[in-house]
């Protein structure tokens, strides 16, 4: 559960007590995406207008290393904001205030339709016999040999891997790698792959896994030439 309103957050943790639910909490989005790499849920409830990092940009991230299945909450009841929720990944949608009952029953039914929690999670390692990336403990490797990477760069790493074949623009890497992509020019992107290919070994752009696609963004390119 994923909540700054210390009311709210209190009513729900005991509404999912209650109802036989363990429940971890946090109060921003941070410190949620923290909690959620270390304790892996069956479900998180989350909170869009969250300090530190809005709910848009946790459930980006999440999404990047899960299928984990996520409510999403909001005083917001306009349905632009209902379709954004829904198209960034969002399982389902709930606007305040709530009926208790209604939250609960919409809980049991992501629950009943997901999988497992381990297994919602098996994808939150990447290795492809070129990279290996655990975003739970932070580390990368090449080939075996660990690589230390900024954790802007390992964000724009995760990116680039989990959508392997596809081209991402710079304002898609500017919003899943950085804190802040606000007033963060596109030439930005282009230098951090620039040094992010460098630490990695891959100077040569003709060998580099990492491609530019002239005019259009990056993409990452499995060994092999996979998509």
């Amino acid at each position: 559960m994923v909540e700054d309103d210390p009311d709210i957050a209190l009513a729900l943790r005991l509404l999912f007590s209650r109802a036989g639910y363990e429940v971890a909490h946090a109060a921003d989005g941070r410190s949620g995406l923290k909690e959620a790499y270390a304790e892996h849920p069956d479900l998180v409830v989350l909170d869009v207008g969250l300090p530190e990092m809005d709910g848009w940009q946790v459930l980006e991230r999440l999404r990047d290393v899960s299928d984990v299945p996520v409510l999403v909450l909001t005083a917001h009841g306009q349905e632009a904001e209902k379709v954004r929720g829904l198209r960034g990944g969002a399982d389902d949608y709930l606007t305040k205030p709530f009926a208790n009952n209604e939250l609960l029953a919409r809980v049991e039914a992501l629950l009943r339709r997901s999988s497992s929690g381990q297994n919602s999670w098996a994808s939150q390692i990447y290795d492809d016999g070129l990279v290996h990336l655990d975003p739970t403990k932070r580390r990368v490797y090449v080939k075996g040999d660990e690589k230390r990477l900024t954790p802007t760069e390992f964000r724009l790493l995760n990116a680039l891997v989990r959508h392997a074949g596809a081209v991402l623009s710079p304002n898609q890497l500017l919003t899943q790698a950085w804190d802040d992509p606000t007033g963060i020019g596109q030439e930005r992107v282009k230098f951090a792959v620039l040094r992010l290919r460098r630490k990695l070994g891959w100077s040569d752009p003709d060998e580099s896994p990492i491609e530019s696609v002239r005019g259009f963004g990056y993409r990452y390119r499995r060994p092999g030439g996979e998509g």
